[in-house]
């Protein structure tokens, strides 16, 4: 607790510090302004060092000196001054709710959610503090961890161990938004694998799995929530175990992948804390529906769009994809995990996964 009490005070500071550097602007008679990297897909540059994607050296002015500038800082502020407020009341609130607290901030009201939580990530890049650290949480997740591994957590009865296979219900552990206020105990598991679906995470804890191999499950629920990388990344630095994404065959599916091992362009800035670049994808490869004559559905023109996209995205910048997106290209088809239940309700667990994962040397 005392950690966290620490770190809460150094993000009030670095909030105050905004502030102040504004001040100091005015006092000095310049035109209050704030420089932040430009979110881009050409300013990703890749990180030796952490081997992860981080913002480069290009950078974009928000000045007071247009109105539309002008605004966006006094929204800036109004944000700050409802950070700290939270901080200070020990109190947290969603995403959204700060959208809709913002209809009484008159002229910094936000037009759209999407705005306000720029202005978040924007405060999180000044500041390098997690907006979690702020009592800002997403609206709802609902990922969730079914496997051989103890957490220790602070609940309203003290604090708590829970085995997330032991002392679970079927869906396993919830996922908390404060990924870093949990203690990883203990843990039995040989490796864990990461589930874009819910009908995949379910087959998997029906048809053992987890049991069987020493897989510690964790439900994506599509696009991850921060809260789910971060706790990827964690159990893969403290427990060293090999992280495996298993998606749909398909190019928004594989973005997934690259959100877990590389970060995603808009959350670069939290790279290091986010993203986990040892993780592997095991499928659904394009090479599967091929191989298995997996049943499928033919290519969208979005979906082509995303595939060539894909070909000069940094994160896809290997032989591996340039070989697996090509050949989909040429198929023109991609697949979803549950159609290897063509070949059987066990097919999954029993041939695909042990086979791959055997291939990919974790088995």
């Amino acid at each position: 607790m005392r950690g966290q009490v620490e770190t809460e005070q150094k993000a009030a500071e670095r909030l105050y510090a905004i502030a102040e550097r504004w001040y100091g602007q005015l006092s000095e008679g310049q035109i209050p302004s704030i420089a932040l990297p430009t979110r881009t897909k050409q300013n990703i540059e890749y990180d030796e060092g952490s081997g992860v994607w981080k913002y480069g050296d290009r950078e974009s002015v928000r000045s007071a000196q247009t109105a539309k500038g002008a605004v966006h800082l006094l929204k800036m502020a109004y944000v700050v001054g409802f950070l700290k407020q939270q901080l200070a009341e020990n109190r947290s609130s969603t995403l959204r709710e700060m959208y809709y607290i913002s209809e009484g901030w008159k002229q910094a009201k936000f037009a759209a959610q999407d705005e306000s939580n720029r202005l978040v990530e924007d405060l999180e890049i000044l500041t390098d503090i997690q907006r979690e650290v702020y009592h800002l949480r997403p609206e709802e997740d609902g990922a969730s961890l079914f496997g051989p591994i103890r957490v220790r957590e602070q609940t309203r009865r003290g604090m708590r161990e829970i085995h997330c296979q032991d002392d679970v219900g079927e869906t396993g552990y919830q996922i908390p938004n404060n990924v870093d206020a949990l203690e990883f105990v203990d843990h039995d598991a040989n490796f864990v694998i990461a589930l874009e679906t819910g009908g995949m995470y379910a087959r998997l804890i029906e048809n053992g799995f987890d049991e069987e191999y020493g897989a510690a499950l964790v439900h994506l629920k599509g696009q991850p929530a921060r809260s789910t990388r971060r706790l990827l990344k964690r159990i893969h630095e403290e427990f060293k175990l090999p992280v495996i994404v298993f998606t749909d065959g398909d190019p928004w599916s594989y973005r997934i992948y690259a959100s877990v091992a590389y970060g995603s362009i808009k959350a670069a800035h939290m790279s290091e804390l986010l993203a986990t670049p040892q993780a592997q994808f095991v499928g659904v490869q394009p090479s599967d529906i091929r191989d298995y004559d997996l049943p499928a559905d033919h290519l969208s023109d979005q979906d082509v769009a995303a595939l060539k996209a894909e070909l000069t995205d940094p994160r896809f910048a290997s032989d591996y994809w340039r070989e697996q997106i090509g050949l989909q290209l040429e198929m023109g088809l991609k697949a979803e995990q549950q159609a290897f239940a063509s070949q059987g309700l066990d097919f999954v667990t029993r041939e695909y996964l042990p086979a791959r994962l055997s291939e990919m040397g974790v088995l």
